[in-house]
């Protein structure tokens, strides 16, 4: 083999490491941005919270990698902590239009933040540093705990039980085996695993300790089911709905509340289908009663709770914090849309003048490491900074499409794709994509997700086309006007929209119904 030089000429895109960052931290949610800063702050020691707001010129994105100042540092070191985070706070809550440095208005011209580097959030408790003072906080009475607190506090379904299971006298082993059987249950309330399979992943191949085990989990099964609230514990619908049920029954009851309780129990013990489908007079022929206690047994049965464990749910993964807050400014053919980025999701960031300081002062070993460090802080600054620039934009130039939604609501969307909006913008497809993906808005019709206002057109008998989003809230319209003994079918929901000149077959109407988890028509038929 014969050794030789070769040139060739070849052309590749390389992702530097601050692209690579400006990117991830433009798909992140609200709640990972938040767990990447917070990561970022314990990582790098020349990044630290800030908690008054910046000058405009000493950190914005053209002077993200200017050295730093050694006339302010340490400012907010000086006087009380308190006070300045809540005239802070009272600040970013009353302040205008023209003072809030991330606002825009949406229909007069390019957006008007310009961004300094510094984003708002709450300030944290702690100084960078190991010699720095810890940050003291007196809030006063006025002080309210937020969403995510509430939901931290809320009891879980486990212990709830727990606690009612402390007055039962119960044997050691009885305890232990209700106390297993409470840590089984899913977040329902139900008891997905048998009694047996519990028990042989107990025992192993012991049997005698197996039977032992089974006749516990038996007893503690009947114990748990007594609890409340009334159905946990239950293998299955029917039975949580039959236990609901005999919980009812009370010394006051009629014979004919009675009867018709004891209907809905044999209900419950028939296959849920016919329930679901409300086949009336095969569940009379099987219950051996007449159609009308049945349909007295299904008004009783619709009022219980089939997930018993329902409110005791972690609300806190429910939580939605928007984005970007839309408000309506003016009335009339006047009106317009201020959009402005939420200053509670803004982290507000800085460099550490005094570790800077120090470092610009005192070269030694190690200092390239450091100054390392120094530019990632001041890239994340930058990134971070326009992350929320780019959803700002592109918040602005949804409202000015969909500025119909914003006036009529979800019947007056237009199509939109995203590909409008990254030509318009310059920017790439996915960018878009990155920026719509878990990011809300909160509207004067509540707050949706920026993807909500993307969709795509269906035509129309004029030549024009229609958004599907539209489309969606009209056949949710259709359907809650409905005659509900005589539900529309999808071909008849079809047949309407012609109606109203929009061209969308019976398939579509099914997908789009779907969507909507609206039930087909033979499950909407009323009572």
């Amino acid at each position: 083999m014969k050794q030789g030089l070769s040139l060739r000429v070849s052309q590749h895109l390389a992702l530097t490491p601050q692209l690579q960052q400006s990117i991830r931290l433009l798909q992140l949610s609200t709640l990972e941005l938040s767990q990447e800063v917070e990561q970022m702050l314990d990582e790098n020691p020349f990044l630290e919270r800030t908690v008054e707001e910046a000058p405009r010129e000493e950190f914005g994105l053209e002077t993200a990698d200017a050295p730093v100042r050694e006339d302010d540092r340490l400012a907010e070191s000086e006087g009380d902590f308190a006070s300045a985070a809540s005239s802070s706070v009272s600040d970013t809550a009353t302040a205008t239009g023209e003072a809030e440095p991330a606002v825009a208005e949406s229909f007069d011209g390019e957006p008007d933040w310009e961004g300094d580097g510094t984003v708002d959030l709450a300030p944290d408790d702690s100084e960078w540093g190991g010699d720095a003072p810890a940050r003291t906080s007196n809030q006063g009475d006025d002080e309210r705990a937020d969403a995510t607190e509430l939901a931290r506090s809320q009891e879980s379904l486990q212990s709830y039980l727990h606690r009612q299971a402390l007055a039962l006298r119960l044997s050691e082993t009885d305890s232990a085996a209700l106390r297993f059987l409470i840590e089984s249950l899913n977040d329902d309330g139900y008891l997905e695993d048998s009694l047996p399979a519990l028990a042989s992943g107990l025992a192993g191949d012991d049997n005698d300790q197996f039977d032992d085990l089974v006749h516990h989990f038996q007893v503690a099964l009947g114990l748990l089911q007594s609890l409340e609230p009334a159905g946990v514990g239950a293998r299955n619908l029917g039975e949580c709905l039959t236990i609901q049920l005999r919980a009812l029954a009370h010394e006051d009851e009629t014979e004919e509340e009675e009867q018709i309780r004891k209907t809905a129990i044999a209900i419950c013990k028939q296959p849920m289908e016919l329930l679901a489908k409300r086949d009336f007079k095969r569940l009379a022929t099987l219950t051996h009663s007449n159609e009308e206690e049945v349909r007295a047994a299904l008004q009783l049965i619709a009022r219980l709770e089939p997930k018993p464990g329902r409110r005791f749910v972690d609300v806190e993964r429910n939580v939605i914090v928007p984005d970007v807050i839309v408000t309506r400014v003016g009335n009339g053919s006047n009106a317009k849309f201020r959009v402005m980025l939420n200053p509670e999701v803004m982290p507000r960031l800085r460099v550490h003048d005094i570790y800077a300081g120090a470092l610009k002062q005192h070269k030694g070993e190690g200092s390239q490491a450091l100054s390392q460090r120094l530019q990632e802080a001041r890239w994340f600054i930058k990134n971070i900074q326009q992350r929320f620039d780019t959803i700002l934009r592109v918040s602005n130039a949804i409202v000015e499409r969909q500025k119909n939604f914003f006036v009529h609501g979800e019947l007056a969307m237009r199509p939109l794709v995203l590909r409008e909006i990254a030509d318009e913008l310059g920017l790439h497809e996915s960018t878009i994509s990155r920026v719509t993906t878990a990011k809300y808005m909160a509207t004067p019709f509540g707050t949706v997700e920026l993807k909500y206002f993307f969709g795509s057109a269906l035509g129309t008998e004029t030549g024009g086309n229609a958004s599907s989003t539209a489309v969606r809230a009209l056949i949710k319209q259709f359907v809650s006007a409905e005659d509900q003994k005589k539900p529309l079918s999808d071909s008849q929901i079809s047949e309407m929209l012609k109606e109203q000149g929009i061209e969308c077959a019976r398939r579509t109407v099914a997908k789009y119904r779907e969507a909507l988890r609206i039930a087909p028509a033979n499950l909407r038929k009323a009572l």
